[in-house]
């Protein structure tokens, strides 16, 4: 027995020693201007490692496994040019990434990334909430949702309500990006301010279904009419608006069209001509990554680099969409929003297009933010590379100008 027990001890004696390279690992990636924090998922028995990069709010990629022991890796993603090959020394991989001509050592550290977001609520709420689900029978595609009461709401007293859409890309209800969810910080300070709000899982996301492939803006602004359809439906509200964001503002423009909401809330909504847009958009992002100079002149090259990325149902009408009609056409009053670090949406093309298009309303209001990124954070270059780093969210003065103009129109309708 005592022979048994020290081989035992003996065996596991070597495992610890040995350190597997299985789990999480992370580190900080020095590219040029830009410094990108990497995280490996490895899974040394499956022969299976998987990539986050955080800044760019990527996760899950797969990698090329070329060699992986207890002490040794060599993966690569061929598509990108991207290889990685490392040893375990110290209790840490001490290894080199390379993309085509970029080199550069990156040391990984065994642990999961975690990041503060302290406007984040945390449950239990002083509110109602209740699970929803509401249907596109045209896709055909079920929206699941979660449909938030004000605090102190009671059965038969109305208050305004505002349905939540998300910017582009498959998002959940919370339009989490770089570890933010916007929606739900949004959802909670409305709810604390005597607003109900439903934000819900874009089509075939989490708990949603239907099938997003072959789907357009178009497409998506019938989900979010079948929001508003379901809101009026329960008779539950006094005014039933939509808050877009990207390019979930711009579909609230396209439903402000057709007089579908009550009112609009666009944060960083386009009401230009995307590709004009695109072209400035690509420009101010590739010199945050070194450009010394524009990466395109024209139109024409912005759509051949996105569509050369992305042919794509979504991108090719997304980039042939002429906002002004929608724009010119939206009676309801508008919340128009924007900061002026925005480098998807810069204000420098959209507010005059705002301002140009919009018809006259007392009750519109154009605002911009000084300071302010595209996801309305405080941020210091605009970046969206930046996001994931910046403990805030959503800028309070953001969310306070919100519910403060959606109650001036719910005292406006009494």
């Amino acid at each position: 027995m005592k022979n048994i027990f020290t081989l035992l001890m003996l065996f596991v004696s070597l495992t610890l020693s040995a350190q597997p390279l299985d789990g999480t690992w992370k580190g900080k990636l020095k590219a040029g201007p830009q410094t990108l924090t990497i995280v490996y998922h490895i899974d040394t028995p499956k022969k299976t490692v998987t990539m986050d990069v955080e800044e760019q709010s990527a996760s899950g990629i797969p990698m090329d496994v070329h060699f992986l022991t207890d002490d040794s890796i060599n993966i690569a993603m061929p598509q990108l040019g991207i290889t990685y090959a490392g040893r375990l020394k110290d209790g840490k991989i001490d290894g080199t990434f390379h993309q085509q001509m970029f080199s550069a050592p990156l040391v990984m550290e065994r642990g999961e990334v975690s990041f503060n977001r302290p406007q984040e609520p945390k449950a239990p709420y002083p509110y109602t909430t209740e699970e929803v689900k509401f249907t596109n029978a045209k896709a055909p595609a079920t929206l699941a949702g979660t449909l938030v009461y004000p605090v102190g709401y009671k059965t038969g007293k109305k208050c305004p309500v505002v349905l939540m859409v998300t910017g582009s890309g498959p998002e959940n209800r919370d339009e989490e990006l770089f570890h933010h969810k916007p929606f739900l910080v949004i959802a909670d300070y409305l709810a604390r301010h005597g607003i109900a709000s439903l934000r819900y899982d874009d089509r075939g996301v989490e708990q949603s279904t239907g099938d997003a492939s072959q789907a357009t803006t178009a497409d998506f602004a019938e989900d979010a009419k079948a929001g508003l359809t379901y809101l009026k439906g329960l008779g539950k509200f006094s005014k039933v608006g939509i808050l877009g964001h990207s390019e979930g503002g711009a579909i609230a423009y396209m439903l402000g069209s057709e007089g579908v909401p009550d009112f609009i809330v666009s944060l960083a909504g386009p009401a230009c001509k995307i590709d004009t847009m695109m072209v400035a958009q690509l420009n101010a992002i590739a010199k945050t990554q070194g450009a010394t100079g524009d990466l395109v002149a024209n139109t024409n090259q912005a759509r051949f680099i996105l569509l050369s990325q992305s042919n794509t149902p979504w991108m090719k009408y997304f980039l042939d969409l002429d906002m002004a009609p929608y724009v010119k056409a939206t009676k309801c009053p508008v919340l128009a929003l924007g900061g002026d670090k925005d480098m998807n949406v810069p204000v420098s093309i959209n507010v005059p297009a705002l301002k140009q298009y919009l018809p006259k309303n007392k009750r519109n209001v154009i605002k911009t933010y000084p300071g302010l990124s595209h996801l309305f954070q405080h941020s210091a270059t605009g970046s969206p590379q930046e996001a994931v780093n910046i403990e805030e969210t959503i800028a309070p003065e953001v969310l306070n100008d919100i519910a403060a103009w959606i109650n001036n129109e719910k005292r406006s309708a009494e």
